[in-house]
């Protein structure tokens, strides 16, 4: 059976675009699927890449224009700007670690995903307390216990820990999809995704 190990950004607009791409793909190769919510601004800092705040005016240019073209071409309707984008994502993040540790894979990537369309096409503030307590209880989730379990300072270390481990495979972006040795950076490749996992 296939293994993916899912890197994923949640505040990433190309994390939200492929979320139920990549769900979708792991059911139907029946493969493994396990989120690693890690933090980027470390690992951008470690891989040579720039946060959107410090790249170049022509890239932070071109990446709405593509947002725009994807969410068309996908069907997805994030809204381009939102208003709460960057949201602080330590608390989601340390939630959806301690989901996939205690509770599992598949409710924890149920969450990020959601967080992700709240931010994305809802105009909503993911880590406004009332409000994630609401996106907890959209998938399925005791929101009290997710609170409880989150507030466990292990689940940031463990953050960290995961964050050095997906520098030391040579991750660099978000999403990054990671199956053996290949990596697949980026929602644009899903597909190859797709023909990695016909191969078994």
């Amino acid at each position: 059976m296939a293994h993916i190990d899912y890197y994923a950004s949640l505040n990433s607009p190309w994390t939200h675009l492929g979320g139920a791409r990549i769900e979708a793909l792991a059911a139907q190769h029946g493969a493994t699927l396990r989120i690693y919510p890690v933090d980027f601004g470390t690992i951008f800092a470690g891989s040579g890449g720039f946060p959107l705040p410090k790249r170049s005016p022509q890239r932070q240019a071109y990446r709405l224009q593509e947002l725009a073209r994807w969410r068309e071409a996908l069907g997805i309707p994030i809204t381009i700007r939102p208003k709460h984008f960057p949201h602080n994502e330590l608390p989601g993040a340390a939630a959806v670690i301690a989901v996939r540790e205690t509770i599992g894979d598949a409710p924890a990537i149920a969450l990020a995903h959601r967080v992700l369309k709240a931010l994305w096409e809802e105009e909503k503030d993911p880590a406004e307390p009332a409000t994630f307590a609401a996106l907890c209880g959209d998938v399925g989730l005791d929101a009290a216990q997710v609170a409880a379990l989150a507030a466990d300072p292990r689940w940031q270390e463990r953050r960290m820990a995961d964050t050095q481990a997906a520098l030391d495979r040579g991750v660099f972006g978000a999403p990054c999809y990671v199956i053996g040795e290949d990596i697949f950076w980026g929602q644009d490749r899903l597909d190859f995704v797709a023909r990695r996992l016909a191969r078994g």
